[in-house]
């Protein structure tokens, strides 16, 4: 028998948030899981073994999702198959949830485990870079806190929770407007993103959103693409579009704004070239629909 086999593994199982909290108050080096779609790749591989999994996948706690206030609250453990069903408001977040692996993994993999993770490549995390989401923790000595999703991604695989907190979930502003979720790899299932983009339009305060995943350390916002179209947008008139001329410069920011790098699934040239490709698109897509509304 392997050594990897021959040790043990604690499984902590709390019926509660409280008692999770207070689990990993006492045990801080225990590593969530709820779907282990990622993690359970690393202990296969031997990249992860750790002393202790807490088990947080039957916390009703972190399985809602609400809007309450002009805000919308997503729990770390609703399914991204759950959101497909019950989410089609949110269609950024709905498109990016398709886009995760198979049906079997849909039903399993969740966005906290996203947030946990935070690997570049994580599908839903563009989404909520685009929402300007803020992550929600909680400890049971100090309590919930919120942090900006660019305080808390604070690079790759890495994040700001501390060792005895748990991610509870991420709250945003909900947008009125048109937007749309874009997704480049080697095939149409099952596969890790060669780039990811997310556009959102918000009419209310008038701006346009870009976030890009799989191209950087961790989500960037392409803010003088953002700038950009939003000075030169018509928000007074739906029907207004853009000439051909600013839709490409649109498109050469956002891809100027990308940090790729050369990795086995692909250059960081046609990384970038994916994110000009994706941009037009995506700003194009967004034009159209407002000129329909």
């Amino acid at each position: 028998m392997s050594a990897m086999t021959a040790e043990a593994i604690d499984v902590l199982a709390p019926r509660t948030l409280d008692e999770a909290l207070e689990m990993k108050r006492e045990r801080p080096e225990a590593v969530p899981i709820a779907g282990g779609t990622d993690l359970m790749v690393a202990v296969n591989f031997d990249r992860l073994r750790p002393p202790a999994f807490m088990d947080v996948s039957r916390l009703s706690e972190l399985q809602a999702w609400s809007e309450d206030g002009g805000r919308m609250f997503l729990g770390a453990g609703v399914t991204y198959a759950r959101i497909i069903r019950e989410l089609p408001g949110f269609v950024p977040l709905v498109q990016a949830s398709r886009t995760v692996g198979s049906p079997q993994i849909r039903n399993r993999a969740t966005v906290g485990g996203n947030l946990g993770t935070a690997s570049p490549a994580g599908d839903a995390l563009p989404v909520l870079a685009a929402y300007d989401a803020d992550i929600v923790m909680a400890s049971a000595e100090r309590g919930e806190r919120a942090l900006p999703w660019d305080r808390f991604l604070v690079g790759p695989k890495r994040n700001a929770l501390q060792p005895d907190e748990l991610i509870l979930g991420a709250r945003w502003t909900p947008t009125r407007g048109p937007g749309s979720f874009s997704k480049i790899g080697t095939r149409n299932a099952m596969v890790i993103a060669v780039a990811n983009l997310c556009l959102v339009v918000d009419e209310d305060v008038r701006t346009v959103r870009v976030a890009l995943g799989s191209v950087g350390p961790t989500m960037i916002r392409a803010r003088e693409a953002e700038a950009f179209v939003a000075d030169r947008l018509g928000w007074d008139d739906d029907a207004a579009g853009l000439d051909d001329a600013a839709v490409e410069r649109f498109a050469d920011l956002v891809a100027g704004a990308a940090q790729p790098i050369d990795d086995v699934r692909g250059s960081a040239a046609y990384r970038r070239h994916a994110c000009r490709v994706m941009a037009g698109r995506a700003l194009r897509w967004a034009l159209d629909a407002r000129s329909r509304a």
